[in-house]
């Protein structure tokens, strides 16, 4: 612990502390760690691989659980190698240049996921709505644009944190209660006057998560309006069951995540070791469940993932 001591006041470097007041379980708590980021690992790369080999599945609807995996892929890979490093070897420091690339990444990510999830609705509600002109609309190439448009958006709507932050002077205590370098806990060890910073964060939250779940509300408006003007019940279900598994990856991912964002902005009262595990969980849960729920929802992907494995 001495060389942590000495580096906390390294002007270029942080500390990572895990999970303060829970370092005797560090041992015991990464054991989940580690268990969902293979099973994320596991069933995304093998969505990606079936998905990959079988020509019957290159369409809009599986080319976006595509990107939807490589967000589930990259998510906990930020966070969870060195999450363990800290677990299991005591190895807590982290420049000031890889923390904010850590931030950088760790956001923009986030962004890429949620303009995934808008991209879905829209899908979904070609696909209901109008479903002749379904191929027109969403081409595959028509698909990529979209996938390219809401990565550029993330890029634009994140860099300025790390940038902002980067300007402030820090404080000579560096050290960081957390596992990460999420951009609250990183705003903390700023000196100087981080207002801008943070309405910038307050905002970009808000038009983020507003803006998008705004356009997925009114997707499922609309696929409600047209459902039920369907007279056949059949109809009904196959339309409904059609969105069942984009509105459970939608709660899996939406709720921790604003939950998480919520209680570290307007709850003093809670205690750090809470923030830290929403956090964790926000990551970690979201890209173990996704292939799992796609697997067992969608038949088409559940009887060429079982042809693809016993081939194998």
């Amino acid at each position: 612990m001495a060389a942590f001591n000495l580096t906390s006041s390294d002007p270029s470097t942080f500390i990572l502390m895990g999970i303060p007041g829970l370092e005797a379980a560090h041992i015991w708590i990464s054991i989940p760690f580690a268990t969902f980021y293979i099973i994320s690992l596991l069933g995304n790369f093998t969505l990606l691989s079936v998905v990959g080999k079988e020509q019957t599945l290159h369409k809009p609807m599986y080319l976006l659980l595509c990107m939807l995996a490589l967000t589930d892929i990259a998510t906990p890979t930020f966070v969870v190698p060195k999450a363990l490093c800290i677990f299991w070897f005591n190895l807590k420091g982290i420049t000031v240049a890889g923390c904010l690339t850590q931030m950088f990444f760790l956001h923009m990510v986030s962004v890429m996921h949620s303009a995934v999830l808008v991209t879905m609705a829209f899908d979904r509600y070609i696909a209901i709505c109008n479903p002749l002109r379904y191929a027109t609309i969403l081409s595959n190439a028509r698909l990529a644009k979209l996938g390219l448009a809401g990565l550029i958006r993330a890029v634009l709507f994140i860099l300025p944190l790390p940038l902002l932050v980067s300007q402030q002077p820090f404080c000579a205590n560096r050290i960081i209660p957390h596992t990460q370098c999420e951009y609250i806990a990183v705003a903390k060890m700023v000196c100087g006057d981080i207002t801008v910073t943070r309405i910038y964060g307050l905002v970009l939250m808000f038009v983020i998560n507003g803006l998008d779940l705004t356009l997925i509300a009114l997707s499922y408006g609309l696929i409600i309006r047209a459902v039920l003007k369907i007279s056949s019940k059949k109809a009904h279900q196959k339309a409904l069951n059609t969105c069942t598994t984009h509105i459970c990856v939608m709660l899996t991912y939406y709720t921790p995540g604003l939950f998480s964002n919520i209680t570290h902005q307007f709850s003093q009262g809670i205690s750090p070791c809470i923030h830290i595990i929403l956090a964790n969980i926000y990551l970690l849960i979201p890209p173990m469940l996704n292939p799992i729920i796609y697997g067992v929802k969608t038949k088409e992907l559940r009887d060429k993932v079982g042809k693809y494995t016993c081939r194998r």
